[in-house]
């Protein structure tokens, strides 16, 4: 991999031509659905900057910083895989949709070069990056460019989503979504989080918009099937974490019209009762289907990774965590759940920082901490827990986000991993504090100015 030359002059001349291009059509894209005066023009191009940025940033600290990395590796299949255009068309074609077998003749002096062939989670990304590199003349950056602005329409889809259900908090909806750092840097380069991000933003908005606005045209129809099963190929953990947060926001969605509330309650519970146990017992009886994020196998995942991380950090000196031992069986996992939702959310500690990118990453989690107690001291847990009891949006991305960062918590053990695989559930925890702060804090009284985001 040493001998590959991952950035080119070529690389620092079409970036750009490119980046111009991609703003060009997105202000054009801007002044059309969202003229001055609309209240979400001033946000769309500095976020999609802010994105642009950090693919540029995260492209370059791969390269120069770490000299290695997966980032690099699906733009090496990318271009193994454009290498085959000089053949034929139909070669390229059959190894971006990855028919040809393994061990085809045809085909095995490209296959055998690249290890995430057969890895449908892995050589998705691997073939995004050939179809974006084609048009950038096989260059990283300009194809890492790209990449952020499928993550920018995914995150603007989910601010869209929370904008029209809270239209006069936009500005902290948009710093939740649209400008964190960790957002900006983890999730605009070449990687599975980037295409992750553009999935679980999507399918939030289509879902919100055909069970919540009963709004189901063709097109979000496809939206919700092509989302879904973007994040069902690439990180299928995402839907785990995303189905029972997503059904209780349905549910109480739709029943809170009834009257009765008793009966409202009752209808709520039992919906979810069933949904939760049709959930488990297709979990179950479909394990082949989720891997290694299968009932029984999580576990020892967890525990490979853990041992995996822990020696290679005493190697190199990296930036482990350990959760302490994990007692076999269901219950043991359980027991981890404070300790990995503390990882995820607040760590790593300033202390814990060997490197600058973990400092950075640190200096981010001090930050959504102190957020965290503040908002706890200004609103007090007993107006908490009533807003979440009652706020089905609230009770939507906080299950997501202690979920979420449950399986990731659990199954990184790595700071400097932690960093990237956390981010799909950062926005939805912020936005479970700013809703829940507003819940208290209408516009215009002192106590909503003091939440400076």
């Amino acid at each position: 991999m040493s001998e590959f030359v991952w950035i080119t002059t070529l690389d620092f001349v079409l970036a750009p031509i490119v980046a111009g291009l991609i703003f060009f059509l997105a202000k054009k894209f801007r002044n059309k659905y969202y003229p001055d005066g609309h209240p979400y023009h001033k946000f769309f191009l500095p976020a999609l900057g802010i994105k642009m940025i950090g693919a540029l940033v995260i492209s370059l600290i791969y390269v120069y910083y770490y000299g290695f990395g997966d980032t690099m590796t699906y733009f090496q299949h990318g271009i193994i895989i454009n290498s085959s255009a000089e053949e034929s068309l139909g070669k390229w074609l059959n190894l971006v949709f990855a028919t040809p077998d393994p061990l085809d003749p045809n085909y095995y002096e490209y296959v055998e070069q690249m290890k995430y062939y057969g890895h449908p989670s892995t050589y998705t990304i691997a073939r995004i990056s050939a179809v974006f590199s084609m048009i950038t003349f096989n260059t990283m950056i300009p194809t890492a460019l790209l990449f952020s602005v499928l993550s920018f329409s995914g995150l603007w889809a989910l601010f869209v989503t929370f904008s029209i259900l809270y239209p006069k908090i936009q500005n902290q909806i948009a710093t939740c979504v649209l400008f964190v750092p960790s957002l900006a840097l983890w999730g605009s380069g070449i990687f599975k989080d980037t295409i992750c991000i553009l999935g679980l933003g999507w399918l939030c908005f289509s879902t919100f918009q055909i069970f919540i606005l009963k709004n189901r045209n063709f097109i979000i129809v496809c939206l919700l099937i092509l989302s879904s099963y973007l994040i069902f190929l690439v990180k299928v953990y995402i839907i785990i974490c995303f189905i029972p947060a997503l059904s209780g926001w349905m549910i109480f969605n739709n029943t809170k019209k009834i009257k009765n509330k008793s009966i409202a309650q009752i209808i709520n519970i039992g919906a979810i009762l069933i949904t939760f146990c049709l959930f488990f017992i297709f979990y179950e009886q479909n394990s082949n289907m989720f891997g290694e994020y299968s009932l029984e196998k999580i576990e020892k995942t967890s525990a490979k990774t853990r041992n995996y991380i822990l020696y290679v950090s005493e190697i190199e000196s990296g930036s482990s965590y350990n959760l302490g031992p994990i007692e076999p069986g269901l219950s043991g996992m359980i027991s981890k759940f404070p300790k990995a939702v503390n990882v995820t959310l607040f760590r790593p500690y300033l202390w814990e920082s060997k490197k600058i990118i973990v400092f950075l990453n640190a200096l981010e989690s001090l930050a959504i901490l102190l957020v965290t107690i503040k908002v706890l001291l200004l609103i007090g847990l007993r107006k908490i827990v009533k807003s979440i009891r009652e706020n089905y949006t609230i009770q939507f991305t906080i299950i997501f986000s202690l979920i979420f960062s449950f399986f990731v918590g659990i199954s990184s053990y790595n700071f400097g991993a932690l960093s990237r695989y956390k981010i799909p559930c950062i926005p939805f925890y912020l936005l479970t504090l700013v809703l829940i702060y507003y819940e208290h804090a209408k516009p215009g009284n002192r106590l909503f100015k003091s939440l400076n985001l």
